[in-house]
Order: C-alpha cells, then structure tokens, then sequence
C-alpha cells in the first residue's frame, strides 16, 4: 500500500530526481534501457514508475499521464508525499515555430496556458509559470556539449487537443513566439514553484500541425533518445 491513492510507492522508494514523461510506456523505455539496478514501484492504474541508477546516481522514472489535470496530481504527490526536490519532464509537442522540426529539442524556459490551473491560488493577477534557471542552463549547456541542437524559450501548455477552432487559436500563439504546444509543463512548473523545488520541461517535437506531419505513438515512446539522454545527464 503506498502513500497516495495512485502510487504504491512507500517512503524512500522514489529519487529526489525524478524524469516526468507522459507516456508510461516511454519510462518503461528509460528504465530498462538507460538504467540499472531498476526496481519498479508503481503499476496504479498503469503509470508506471521506477526507480534506478544512471552512472552511479540514483534516479526515477514516473509517467504522469496527458493533462494538466493528471500531471498536477502525480508531481504534487511526488514534491509532498514523497520528497521529490528536482522534476523534469520529458515529453513530445507541436512546433509552432516554423524554424523547428522533427526529433528537435524545445527547453521550456516558460510555459503560458490556456488553463485555470493557476485559479486555485487566489492570485490578484495572471501568472507566469517559469522553469528553474539552473536546470534550464545545465540542459542547454548538456545540449551544447552533446552537439544537439536545443531551443530555448516559450511553450503553450493547453487543456485542448481537438480544439474546436481548428488551427487558428495556435497560429495566434505562433504570432508571440511560442516555440510549441503541448499539455502539462505549466502545472508542473506551478506545482513546482508554490513548493519551491526545480522543475523543467525538455520536449522533442514531435508533430507539424501547420503541415500536417507527424510522428507515430511508437517513435514518441522510444525514438526519443536524444531528449531522453539530455535529462539523464542533467539528473
């Protein structure tokens, strides 16, 4: 029996670091490809999460599902239930720059919303969930070293995948330089930051929407290496 509803995870079970991808099936990936001495700790309601070791530093993996909604609950359990002091999120988006590409790599420096996360904190204002400059700089720099090409900027993190409107309300965001779209970084940053522990979302972009090209659900579970070896590195 774990501590929470949804992990069966015990104290001491998860790292202090924890890569966050949507997919369970891409922590899946992780742990059995890049790991050792993997244990797995959670299988509720199929989000798997591990916990390993990635050159000697010990390390989980915890899928936390699509959403705001279903991110908010897996990194506020991690960050309060179990100790959590670092979250990175490893995941797949849209280009909405039309310089970006297929298998390139978004750093999220800061992540706009079309949610109401941010309602739950009585604020007299509109927020603006940001990264962790540190981690923000040390992926960069990982990226750097690693000769891959990595951009650093504004996402949008929307509650909308069909959105009823069609392309237009994503062009509009392309208009202010949103690099890409995709669905949980600004309630793990929000989450992050109302605990004061490190958050950063890496992203590869995965989809074109503006041509209409995109990758398959198998690639984005485990073609994603390059974003995959960046957010070890940095763990």
């Amino acid at each position: 029996m774990g501590l929470t509803p949804h992990n069966n995870a015990n104290a001491g079970d998860i790292a202090e670091t924890v890569l966050m991808p949507g997919d369970p099936l891409r922590a899946k990936f992780i742990a059995e490809n890049f790991l050792e001495d993997v244990v797995q700790y959670n299988t509720v309601r199929g989000m798997y999460g591990y916990t390993g070791y990635y050159k000697g530093k010990r390390i989980s993996v915890q899928g936390s599902g699509m959403g705001g909604p279903s991110m908010g609950i897996y990194s506020y359990e991690l960050i309060h239930f179990y100790g959590v002091k670092n979250l990175i999120r490893i995941g797949s988006a849209g280009a909405l720059n039309k310089d970006l590409k297929i298998q390139d790599l978004v750093i999220a420096m800061g992540a706009c919303t079309d949610s109401n996360y941010s309602s739950q904190y009585n604020l007299p204002g509109t927020y603006a969930p940001i990264a962790s400059f540190e981690l923000v700089k040390k992926a960069y720099d990982i990226a750097k070293e690693k000769n891959i090409h990595a951009v650093v900027g504004n996402i949008l993190s929307s509650d909308i995948f069909y959105n009823d409107g069609g392309l237009d309300a994503l062009k509009s965001w392309s208009k202010m330089n949103v690099l890409a779209v995709e669905m949980e970084a600004a309630a793990l940053y929000m989450n992050a930051q109302r605990a004061g522990v490190n958050a950063l979302c890496i992203l590869t972009i995965s989809d074109l929407p503006f041509e209409g090209v995109a990758t398959t659900a198998l690639e984005r579970q485990t073609a994603f290496t390059k974003m995959m070896e960046v957010a070890l590195e940095l763990a």
